[in-house]
């Protein structure tokens, strides 16, 4: 199966300059080559498997065997074919594998990149970040000692990568004088444990890495076996082909200017996509046609992409995109939800905990969530469950997930590109999962399909009518400035010049918001943009019913804003309170600033937080050089020009 590696920081895009054209089609090259991984429990002979292998096809030098015998003499043991990967001084003096190594092998049918990951359990992290890139797996089991602790977590682990077959050796045969007998209980026994988590093992073989038996030469000690050597089973092996009759899943990773074009960029992680296509944009599901797929070097027009290839695609409307946004098409859109299931497995040291926030990142998308419920804790290596308000390392869990602002993924068994995630918790990757959404509603949660495939309530009364009833035209005039710029001030008295001309008009301001609907929300970055996110939807939604809205936030952050004015571009107007910030530290009307000081407030703008300027506001006052008349006039002449109805008709 097809995987990318998502574990460290989401998959990281360019806009790829090696593209080549058949067709009309963007194209891959090297896809003939296999990555395949080698997992098991610590000192079942993975490494050692490897650097056989590699002697054997005649893979390694004379000078290198050389090297290998007087390193393993010098040490006192037989030749130890894992000191070809084990290159780190401590990997071969402690006889373990502990940083992930890539080798690259040739067979006169495939090629090969073949990962090392390490067995122990300390280096789970590793091993995951190893086998995310993997097409094909193979899991090590020694004939000795059978199904150890690794050989669970590894096997859970690659299925929950998305594995859902793998290629099993039973190696040591040699240490079990190459018994038929040991070798039929073993492969019982795998079987067993591979159903449970969810794996069919495509085939089981008998193999002694140390002498050579079964990997690439049949084996003389084990007559019995007629299945085929390791080699001839991968060499028999072809990867999934991409993902491409999924729906489409364009995850956006950055936005990039080039002459007059914007070029949107991303992978394509399932589904396929071409010029003319409408697409949609998940979070505000906004729609535009595809204008064009920019490639370099290519002499005719590249028409159409599909699943795997990194894309630069512009568009015929110029609407808000930005990195962390889902492209996708109106027919098939994602899931979007605040709350789901999720299968995860915890590989922190500090156990995850009912009620804690991590932050989930799935392909480029990044959320704050809440572990709102642990339904069950599932003991790996039993497979065992019980409930319990906390899981601990190597355990696997079964939790309800909460996001506060819209998540947009799919269901793991019907897209494992946009339902495999990963938890971290500061800097440290602490969990991966896999999304379930079935059965939330059953919490009574809020967990639906797209807006756009939620029939909308047809409105009788449209715009341009309330408008006329009300003599005047709707919108929201969004006040951002540090605090104590003089924001609500103005937007009062705005509020009462207005009504007192007997216009439909409200404010909104972190009083009335924070105290009621955003009660629940805090001061951090990720509360902040699920605060502005809200303030834009219900301005919007009071917009739209003839009412003019003078908004009165901070909003420091120019995407925020930007997000906000995306939901109505039209009736959206930005008005910037301009006031240095030592005039605010001076007024400081509510103590804030003396408090932030104090160090009594954290993440306090201006001071320990960053404001980010307007760039090019609609409107802009200076309540620094003028009286609040003076701003107050200055905006009421924009209004008068943009809102009454006599100049507009």
């Amino acid at each position: 199966m097809k995987l990318k590696t998502l574990l460290n920081s989401c998959v990281q895009l360019v806009i790829c300059k090696k593209f080549c054209s058949d067709e009309n089609t963007i194209t891959i090259s090297n896809m003939e080559q296999i990555k395949l991984v080698i997992a098991g429990h610590i000192d079942h002979g993975k490494s050692t498997m490897i650097g056989r292998i590699m002697q054997d096809i005649g893979a390694l030098h004379d000078d290198k065997i050389e090297l290998l015998k007087a390193i393993s003499k010098r040490r006192g043991m037989p030749m130890e074919w894992a000191f070809v990967l084990d290159a780190m001084r401590t990997e071969r003096e402690q006889g373990i594998t502990i940083q992930t190594t890539q080798v690259f092998l040739k067979t006169p049918t495939k090629s090969y990149a073949v990962i090392d990951v390490p067995g122990h359990k300390e280096f789970l992290n590793n091993m995951i970040s190893g086998a995310a890139s993997a097409d094909a797996a193979i899991l090590v089991v020694d004939a000795k000692e059978g199904v150890q602790d690794q050989t669970r977590v590894h096997s859970y682990i690659l299925r929950w990568l998305g594995f859902d077959s793998v290629l099993v050796t039973i190696n040591k045969m040699d240490l079990v004088n190459y018994s038929k007998e040991r070798f039929d209980e073993l492969r019982f026994q795998v079987n067993k444990h591979l159903k449970k988590v969810g794996i069919i093992s495509t085939t089981i073989l008998p193999v002694s890495a140390r002498y050579g038996d079964g990997l690439v030469h049949r084996s003389q000690n084990m007559s019995w076996f007629t299945g085929p050597t390791l080699m001839s089973s991968l060499d028999a092996f072809w990867p999934k082909p991409m993902p491409m009759e999924l729906p489409l899943r364009l995850p956006i990773q950055d936005i990039y200017k080039f002459d007059e074009r914007r070029i949107i960029a991303g992978r394509i992680e399932s589904g396929k996509l071409k010029v003319g296509d409408t697409l949609m944009f998940a979070p505000n599901n906004s729609t535009a046609k595809v204008r064009s797929i920019e490639a370099w070097g290519v002499k005719l027009p590249v028409l159409a992409a599909s699943a795997g290839q990194c894309v630069g695609i512009t568009l015929e409307d110029h609407i808000f995109v930005e990195r962390g946004f889902l492209a996708s098409h109106k027919t098939n859109p994602p899931v979007q939800t605040y709350f789901f299931r999720a299968r995860i497995f915890w590989l922190a040291n500090t156990p995850l905990e009912l009620g804690r926030y991590y932050k989930l990142k799935l392909t480029t998308i990044e959320r704050i969530v809440e572990v709102f419920k642990i339904e069950k804790v599932i003991d790996i290596f039993d497979l065992s469950e019980h409930s319990g308000n906390q899981i601990e390392r190597n355990m696997i869990g079964e939790v309800v997930l909460h996001t506060r602002a819209m998540l947009y993924l799919d269901e793991f068994t019907f897209n494992p590109h946009l339902g495999r995630f990963v938890l971290f918790d500061g800097y440290d990757m602490v969990a991966g999962g896999l999304v379930f959404i079935d059965k939330v509603q059953e919490l009574g949660l809020i967990s639906y399909k797209s807006l756009q495939q939620i029939p909308s309530v047809e409105d009788h009364v449209t715009i341009e009518n309330r408008w006329r009833a009300n003599g005047h035209k709707s919108g929201v005039l969004w006040l951002t400035g540090l605090s104590g710029s003089g924001k609500s001030t103005l937007a009062l008295e705005l509020e009462n010049i207005l009504f007192r001309k007997g216009w439909q008009v409200c404010v909104l301001d972190g009083d009335n918001i924070r105290s009621g609907l955003s009660a629940d929300l805090g001061y951090s970055p990720s509360d902040r943009h699920e605060n502005i996110r809200r303030v834009g939807e219900i301005a919007r939604l009071f917009a739209n019913s003839g009412v003019l809205v003078i908004t009165a936030f901070i909003s420091p952050y120019r995407s925020d804003r930007a997000r906000a004015r995306a939901l109505m571009p039209s009736l959206f107007h930005e008005i910037y309170v301009n006031a240095s910030l030592d005039s605010c530290k001076k007024r400081d009307p509510k103590g804030l600033y003396k408090k932030a000081n104090n160090g009594e407030i954290i993440e306090f703008t201006g001071i320990s937080s960053p404001y980010e300027v307007p760039s090019s506001p609609e409107v802009e006052v200076n309540t620094c050089k003028q009286s609040i008349n003076q701003s107050i006039e200055k905006m009421l002449s924009y209004i008068q020009a943009k809102f009454a109805l006599e100049n507009n008709e």
